[in-house]
């Protein structure tokens, strides 16, 4: 199985003039591949954009594109990974164009690639093939064809464990370099799945989970909660003048407020999804339509901040590896709607109606609460969805006999904890009539 591993670098003054030459290698052989396609195009030829015709083409024409002002070519200067990993990412962007109007890719359409520019483009460049990767008895560092060692700021060898490495991907985000560790290990064998049982979750903008046993997870709100500093920072960099060196620390510092929000989101979703799938052996969730809810001006900052989609990937590969079960219950499935107890659905339930009460047996509790149980129950019936949507179907909500009302009715005065971004705990109290 291939894994990833994230490390940031340590780079010297001298070493970090060589990654920008190795990024703008790679942007400088994507640019003039893309403009060779294009002039092929132009002439109504059928050029060769897979990725061993475009080096083919560069192997044969690159002393005479990377060449200096006195026509010395200069391409030696940087390892020919850099050229080829700008090359992959041009073909890789041709064929998805290409899939895309053949109706052969999922998604929104992709448009033809464009150059890309110094100034709006992140640096980065790989390694596929050489001597690249770890460096015996060097914990913290490692080696970089053309640039030599390069200091790591943790154990990387650790983070490893003596898997293989088979691309390195360096890049640079706010002013740091990273590198991006592809490693090849055995697949680990599956643990026994945990004993503390089935739970549904209900994923919110008010309140990032809740789980069916009660459990709230906070939302921290990363975006919001930094959008005073962004607004200044953006202010900032608007009256700065274009091409200024001042224009460039300003760009940073707004890079660098971007990179903390992410930093604090994905954060929160590791802890959140690591502790899931390691104390439930069965977790449900339902199959949210996070593109059609990003359509809502009102609702798509807050949807994207709470970055529902990375959950779920997340949950995927976590719950495979504890040995649980991931259960995706059906979008059109009516959780909030249903009464837990009853199983009663309403016609019409107003986004604003923040505690369900049902007029037929009477019971009163958190909207959210309701629609967890709602989902714990449809998780363990036989029409809900796997995790990669082995058996997607609608469910039959026609029969009341399915949802099995007595394991979702809560318990009267159970008590139920809140746990928030901070750790702590609360302690609430479910009503019911």
């Amino acid at each position: 199985m291939l894994e990833a591993v994230m490390v940031a670098l340590d780079p010297t003054p001298a070493q970090e003039r060589l990654l920008l030459s190795h990024a703008g290698a790679a942007r400088f052989a994507y640019n003039a591949g893309l403009a060779h396609v294009r002039a092929a195009i132009e002439a109504k030829e059928k050029p060769e954009w897979s990725l061993y015709g475009l080096r083919r083409w560069w192997n044969a024409n690159k002393d005479t594109l990377a060449v200096n002002a006195d026509g010395t070519p200069w391409w030696r200067e940087n390892s020919k990974e850099a050229y080829s990993s700008g090359l992959e990412s041009l073909a890789n962007a041709l064929s998805n164009w290409s899939k895309s109007r053949k109706g052969e890719r999922k998604g929104r359409r992709v448009g033809f690639p464009t150059f890309k520019a110094k100034d709006r483009q992140r640096p980065r460049f790989a390694y596929t093939t050489g001597s690249f990767g770890l460096i015996e008895g060097d914990l913290k560092a490692l080696r970089l064809p053309r640039i030599g060692r390069v200091h790591c700021m943790e154990n990387v060898t650790g983070r490893v464990r003596g898997a293989k490495v088979v691309r390195m991907t360096v890049s640079r985000r706010a002013g740091r370099w990273y590198a991006s560790l592809t490693v090849e290990r055995d697949a680990p064998t599956v643990k026994q799945a945990p004993k503390a049982g089935a739970v549904g979750i209900d994923l919110g903008v008010k309140t990032l989970a809740t789980l069916s046993d009660g459990t709230v997870i906070e939302n921290p709100r990363c975006l919001a909660a930094s959008e005073r500093r962004l607004k200044r920072a953006h202010k900032a960099l608007s009256r700065k003048t274009r091409g200024s060196k001042r224009r460039l620390k300003a760009r940073n510092k707004v890079a660098r407020i971007h990179a903390r929000i992410a930093s604090r989101r994905r954060d929160l979703l590791d802890k959140l999804t690591t502790w899931l799938a390691g104390t439930y052996s069965d977790i449900s969730i339902e199959d949210l339509n996070v593109a059609g809810m990003v359509r809502n001006h009102r609702l798509a900052k807050a949807v994207n901040d709470a970055s529902f989609a990375e959950l779920r990937r997340q949950l995927e590969y976590k719950t495979a590896r504890t040995g649980a079960r991931l259960h995706v219950v059906d979008r059109w499935y009516p959780s909030s709607k249903m009464c837990s107890r009853c199983g009663r659905v309403k016609a019409k339930l107003s986004v604003t109606e923040r505690t369900y009460r049902c007029e037929h047996c009477g019971v009163t509790m958190d909207r959210d609460l309701n629609a967890a149980i709602n989902i714990k129950v449809a998780g363990s019936a036989p029409e809900t969805l796997n995790a990669h949507r082995g058996t997607a179907r609608r469910n039959d909500l026609s029969g009341r006999a399915t949802l099995d009302p007595v394991k979702c009715e809560p318990s009267r005065g159970d008590n139920r904890v809140r746990l928030g971004a901070d750790g702590r705990k609360t302690v609430l109290q479910a009503t019911t009539n």
